[in-house]
């Protein structure tokens, strides 16, 4: 596994949104596959949901979307990864103790890049420009996706 891609570029890919473009740019290019872990699932669902609940999608929508990440977890694009948890636990408050005064992280985020350090995934794929600054400061590289 080359990236760590966080909720938000997955719910760009599997939902139109402003970043959909990028995002599908970016995974035809992007070595596969990519990790998903128990935070992605909850996440993903719960953005779903929300976006109907905005009207910013419809419930058919909804399921077109849950239904096309099964679809590449089932097909090999994304694949279920583990992390253990305790590792994530001490990886994800270190990060909190080095970053949150300085960067304002929230605890979702510093999940996401906690996880990609556990899992010795190198890039981090996000829009989310504090979960940037915090990747980047970890030590992980964080491809350029909007031009």
């Amino acid at each position: 596994m080359r990236a760590y891609a966080d909720t938000g570029f997955l719910c760009s890919l599997y939902a139109p949104d402003a970043h959909t473009e990028p995002a599908v740019k970016r995974m035809k290019r992007q070595a596969l596959p990519l990790p998903v872990i128990w935070l992605h699932q909850l996440e993903f669902r719960n953005a779903m949901r929300l976006r109907v609940f905005r009207k910013e999608i419809t419930a058919a929508q909804r399921d077109a979307s849950l239904n096309a990440m099964l679809s590449d977890l089932a097909s090999g694009v994304l694949v279920h990864a583990t992390p253990p948890l305790a590792a994530l636990t001490i990886e994800a408050e270190r990060l909190s103790v080095l970053f949150s005064e300085t960067l304002g992280v929230r605890t979702l985020d510093i999940l996401h890049v906690a996880a990609a350090l556990v899992l010795g995934v190198p890039d981090v794929l996000t829009f989310d420009h504090r979960q940037q600054a915090l990747a980047k400061g970890a030590g992980l590289r964080v491809p350029r996706l909007v031009s």
